[in-house]
C-alpha cells in the first residue's frame, strides 16, 4: 500500500490527464469497454451534473472538490452495500 500511496502522491495533474483511465481500468473491469454502447449516458450524466452543481452551490466546492466528494460518496455507498 505504501508504494501505491507514494505513486499517487507523486503523480502530477499533467500526467493524470495523459492517461486513458477507462482503457487502463478496462483490462481489469471489461464492462468499461462496453457500457458506452448499452447505457443511456446522457441520462446519468445529467443527474451527476446536477449533484456536482449542488455540491458546488451548497458547500462552495470547486469543480474538482465536488467531483472528488461525489466519487467518494459513491464508493462508500457501493462498499457499504457489499
Amino acid at each position: 500500500m505504501k508504494k501505491i500511496e507514494k505513486i499517487i502522491k507523486n503523480t502530477t495533474e499533467e500526467n493524470q490527464h495523459k492517461v486513458n483511465w477507462t482503457k487502463a481500468w478496462s483490462t481489469k473491469y471489461p464492462i468499461l469497454k462496453t457500457y458506452q454502447k448499452e447505457v443511456d449516458i446522457p441520462r446519468y450524466a445529467k443527474e451527476i451534473r446536477n449533484m456536482l452543481n449542488d455540491l458546488q452551490k451548497n458547500y462552495n466546492y470547486n469543480e474538482l472538490d465536488a467531483m472528488l466528494v461525489l466519487k467518494d460518496i459513491l464508493a462508500h455507498e457501493y462498499l457499504d452495500k457489499k
